[in-house]
């Protein structure tokens, strides 16, 4: 189950990623925001975090203007490696390096069809597992 978020500046971007998972055959939350109208990124940032946290979603999408200010406040949420990805290459060494369970990007700043391979890339990169990252994600969660 993915949990998916955004707030005013990602709900254009997030309606289009919604239509591709929905395509693709996955299962997912949208925890709002559900317009245009602004609204504030960390309430959206931690509904999908603790979605997560719960065990409610294995991971998560989150999208603001420029997926700054939503990972920032998504990674206050301790158990949450939020990474801000602008392309593949990003979105694949996060998963197998970091771990990462969120996925950030900005509504502002990568198209929908980028947007849409840099989801695919996150959802099916498998997290490596070498030691030297785990022993660096330990290092992150103390």
């Amino acid at each position: 189950m993915i949990a998916i978020g955004c707030d005013h500046g990602g709900y254009e971007l997030k309606q289009e990623i919604k239509k591709y998972l929905t395509e693709a055959g996955y299962e997912f939350i949208d925890y709002g925001c559900d317009s245009m109208e602004s609204c504030d990124y960390p309430e959206y940032a931690k509904k999908v975090a603790n979605a997560i946290v719960e065990g409610k979603c294995e991971k998560g999408i989150l999208i603001c203007g420029t997926g700054i200010g939503i990972s920032i406040a998504a990674n206050k949420v301790k158990g949450i490696r939020a990474a801000l990805c602008t392309d593949c290459f990003m979105a694949e060494a996060t998963r197998l390096h970091n771990d990462a369970n969120i996925l950030a990007m900005g509504g502002r700043v990568v198209g929908p069809g980028l947007a849409i391979k840099i989801v695919e890339t996150f959802l099916i990169t498998a997290f490596s597992g070498d030691e030297r990252h785990v022993r660096r994600i330990a290092q992150i969660e103390d």
